[in-house]
């Protein structure tokens, strides 16, 4: 039974009377395991010396793990109270903190196969990095709360689907279109000024949420009476003498997340890295880095919990996949942890009435199937799949329900395994 569409109703307004809370590098969270912090990693990109220094903060501060989280950010759980200042040095020194005011808000996802399959379509990854730098030079940028999200797709419809609140969509002959929120219009405009124009696009969510004195954190939250509109999104673009037009229900294209192996391509040079419920330990991390900094010198955080290793696995003297196998990661499909993810769950999180990751472990082998399945401790769901339909296991005081069905322990696996191997939803469903 997939779950329905991810997005909240919006029947009543959203009224925000607090701060936006969402953790950051320098502002940590505590958790029942300790103090969290999410490291953010625009467009996913990390150099194996930036890598390496997020496995020793996770030692030197925390449990020795790293998570990957739905936007292609990092993790670090367990974290010694009193720990802020080093690890802020730490980061700081890896050129992951280059604006402090505005660490929170540099939530970039980017197609993570982008200029690894070919020429034909634009660079996704360096509009990313384009707009990194502008964002973090707007001093009115930093006023947006931690979970609105940008995504810069290179046409082929991957980030784009990840309900994000500004989209950028390569075209072709140099185009791009500009999404605000879900709308089914674009502006287009040329694709150099495309992430200049993402900006532009934050900056009008601001004005228009101050306007309507909500405190919207995302475009979804706007009340209906004051929306972003397109052609007064073109205004503000000529203004800033780019130049752009409203296009009209654009047919926006969907592709499913790259699967172990670099997108099923059946290209054997880029390595596509699972890790279970996207969670490995520092031993596991430096492998990845190890086998990185032989190929391509790059790691690609992706935001469905794996990472993309360009030119890795050919390198010598050891063939890079055999390295990751051997450290207990996925990078050849149809494992059992294919679209398998879970919330943090007991001990980690107060909330939780189970410990999902371990239920998850014990059935894994058991209730394989296409559908991704997304294992919740309550009814907040964090961190569930973005633009595709899934399978729904919620904890309850009794046990689990699935969708809204409880489920007998003893029955749990067959009946995920059903619920997983439901036919696909289409295109159009996904795209709701």
């Amino acid at each position: 039974m997939p779950q329905p569409p991810s997005a909240a109703s919006r029947d009543e307004p959203v009224i925000r009377e607090r701060g936006d809370a969402c953790p950051g590098a320098l502002r940590l969270h505590a958790a029942d395991d300790g103090f969290l912090a999410r490291v953010r990693i625009p467009g996913g990109l990390l150099t194996p010396r930036q890598a390496s220094v997020l496995g020793l903060a996770a030692d030197r501060f925390g449990d020795g793990h790293l998570e990957l989280t739905s936007r292609g950010n990092v993790q670090l759980r367990g974290l010694d109270d009193g720990c802020g200042a080093g690890l802020a040095d730490l980061l700081d020194g890896a050129g992951l903190l280059p604006a402090p005011s505005h660490e929170r808000v540099r939530n970039i996802v980017a197609t993570p196969m982008s200029g690894l399959d070919g020429p034909a379509r634009p660079d996704a990854l360096a509009w990313a990095r384009a707009f990194d730098g502008l964002l973090c030079a707007s001093a009115r940028a930093a006023a947006l709360s931690g979970r609105f999200l940008f995504a810069f797709d290179d046409g082929r419809g991957d980030v784009a689907a990840l309900n994000p609140d500004v989209t950028v969509l390569g075209g072709p002959d140099g185009r791009a279109l500009i999404r605000l929120g879900a709308a089914a219009d674009a502006v287009e405009l040329a694709a150099p000024h495309a992430a200049r124009a993402a900006l532009l696009a934050a900056e009008y969510f601001l004005d228009t949420a101050d306007t309507a004195g909500t405190r919207a954190w995302r475009v979804s939250e706007l009340p209906p009476e004051h929306p972003l509109d397109e052609a007064g999104f073109t205004r503000r673009l000529a203004a800033a003498g780019i130049e752009a037009a409203v296009v009209t229900e654009v047919a926006w294209p969907y592709a499913p997340p790259p699967r172990p192996w670099g997108a099923g391509t059946g290209n054997p040079t880029h390595l596509c890295v699972l890790p279970p419920l996207g969670r490995m330990s520092t031993e596991q991390w430096r492998v990845l880095v190890r086998v990185a900094d032989r190929g391509g010198r790059e790691l690609r955080v992706t935001p469905w919990r794996s990472v993309i290793l360009p030119s890795a696995s050919t390198r010598r003297p050891v063939h890079g996949a055999a390295l990751i196998e051997t450290a207990g990661l996925v990078c050849a499909p149809d494992g059992p942890w294919e679209s398998v993810t879970a919330c943090t769950g007991r001990p980690g999180c107060a909330k939780s009435l189970a410990d999902v990751r371990a239920d998850a472990r014990a059935v894994a082998e058991r209730a394989r199937g296409p559908l991704p399945v997304h294992w919740s401790g309550c009814e907040r769901r964090c961190g569930h799949p973005r633009g595709t339909a899934w399978v729904d296991v919620v904890a309850t005081p009794d046990g689990y329900r699935l969708g809204t069905d409880p489920v007998a322990p003893e029955e749990l696996a067959a009946a995920l395994a059903a619920a997983r191997n439901q036919p696909r939803v289409s295109e159009a469903a996904v795209k709701k």
